[in-house]
């Protein structure tokens, strides 16, 4: 049967467009991961049949630090509202060895693929939570709305007092006021005049206590939750809250909307959506490649995580507190420096798994000087915002971006190439002393030209001993 995705309708072009406006260059990247991405969604389409065959096609990228290969990762999951986790492959070690084991990073998605549908479905029930809130807002606030204290809870929980004591009703004339006062305060509410009335409301606690299990392969980040294993046996314990009316209806409604959505539903399409559209980035994959033939040392353990890698990128079924997850269909994205290990170091069998391999250009001064100022909220647009809210506006010319980049480009080359990295350390020591003075200034212009730039970097620039600590 096929499935109509909400970004069924993405081509190649218009997913490496989106990623133009926030990163810049690596144009092969772009086009193999909009690549990868437009086959998911024609594998969607597909009968059954050939559809469970066809696996994703994982992608390796290589290139130095600081030129996008996150960002490319990220701002794919962003554009297809797809489940993602982003790891380090430094933080596993072989099952047997202290660490997390691999099979985290699954759970880990796990857990993004919940949040992310339990976030959609409270967004589509906030009117009728709002309604209930509205409802729950007038008791409180109507005269003598007190809850009188009854048989406890846990005695009612257990057969004892529920229904001894019969609670005496109102008389009739009492109850029509109650409910004539109730519809006006409900008039009240829906037109704001009661915002800022104070009201005291009872709110739930969170319950929520988890006792770690320590020791076992797959263990590490499961938890047993008593709440979940009682299964609500024990009752809610609220909290008493006096707060303003704006502040109680936000509490309510939040409360009303976890009342409204369905954990089981949320949890049955979160690992449907997990296992068919996750996407997992391992970033520092060469930090465990190993570097030679050796039957000790850090490489057994590195080599050890290769091999753990291998059965969850081919496609296994990983458990994890909300059921299991299969990673047949699941895309990996891996990516590294390699600067002292070469791809071809990986264990043959994982190096298999990564059909598609890309190599990332290091940046040059023309994409650095784009990098300041073309993406999506660049870095000068970011500090220009930040100065604005002091009246302070900064105008950069086009030789003063052109300035920056040449430096930067020139601390690449001499020291440790960390490509646009560079420019948050440099526009930072930049802008020091205007982001300083910039509350005691007040408003004004603020023109930065190439000779300012020279002025306030050169020195460093040229300072060996100083430029290890700042730049």
């Amino acid at each position: 049967m096929t499935v109509e995705l909400p970004e069924s309708n993405l081509t190649p072009r218009m997913i490496v467009e989106y990623l133009d406006r926030y990163i810049v260059g690596q144009e092969k990247a772009k086009k193999s991961v909009a690549i990868a991405l437009r086959n998911r969604i024609r594998r969607r389409r597909l009968p059954e049949g050939i559809a469970r065959e066809i696996a994703p096609k994982n992608i390796l990228m290589a290139g130095p630090t600081g030129v996008g290969k996150t960002e490319i990762a990220r701002r794919l999951a962003d554009l297809v509202k797809a489940p993602f986790v982003k790891v380090e492959a430094t933080k596993y070690t072989e099952v047997g060895y202290v660490g997390r084991d691999v099979e985290s990073m699954i759970r880990d998605l796990a857990e993004s693929a919940v949040a992310m549908v339990k976030k959609r479905k409270i967004e589509e029930v906030q009117a009728p939570a709002a309604e209930r809130a509205e409802q729950r807002l007038a008791d409180a606030l109507l005269p003598g709305s007190e809850r009188r204290a009854s048989a406890p809870d846990i005695m009612r929980l257990f057969g004892g007092g529920a229904d001894r004591e019969s609670t005496p009703q109102p008389p009739p004339e009492e109850e029509r006021a109650r409910e004539s006062t109730r519809r006006k305060l409900l008039a009240l509410l829906q037109e704001g005049k009661l915002d800022e009335r104070e009201v005291e409301i009872d709110v739930a606690e969170s319950q929520s206590v988890g006792i770690p299990i320590l020791g076992g392969a797959g263990m590490d980040s499961m938890g047993i939750n008593i709440g979940d294993m009682l299964g609500g046996l024990l009752p809610k314990k609220n909290k008493r809250r006096r707060v303003k009316v704006s502040e109680a209806r936000r509490l309510l409604q939040a409360e009303e909307a976890e009342k409204l959505v369905d954990m089981d539903a949320v949890v049955r399409e979160a690992l449907e959506k997990a296992a068919e559209e996750g996407i997992v980035f391992i970033d520092e994959i060469d930090k465990v490649a190993s570097r030679g033939a050796g039957g000790s040392g850090p490489d057994v353990s590195r080599e050890g995580v290769q091999r753990d890698l291998l059965p969850i990128v081919e496609g296994s079924p990983v458990s994890t507190k909300y059921g299991t997850l299969n990673t047949d269909h699941v895309l990996f994205i891996t990516a590294g420096a390699f600067s002292s290990v070469k791809p071809s170091d990986l264990v043959p069998e994982l190096q298999g798994r990564f059909p598609i391999r890309v190599e990332l250009q290091p940046l040059k001064r023309e994409d650095l000087a784009r990098i300041l100022v073309e993406p999506e909220n660049s870095l000068l647009g970011q500090y220009k915002a930040l100065l604005a809210t002091e009246g302070v506006e900064l105008e950069f010319t086009d030789d003063a971006v052109a300035e920056i980049a040449l430096l930067a480009e020139k601390m690449n080359a001499e020291m440790e190439n960390i490509g646009a990295r560079r420019l948050h350390t440099m526009v930072e020591q930049l802008l020091e002393e205007v982001s300083f003075e910039a509350p005691d200034s007040g408003a004004g212009r603020y023109p930065i030209d190439a000779e300012f730039v020279r002025e306030r970097l050169a020195p460093l620039v040229s300072d060996g001993d100083i430029r290890r600590y700042l730049l």
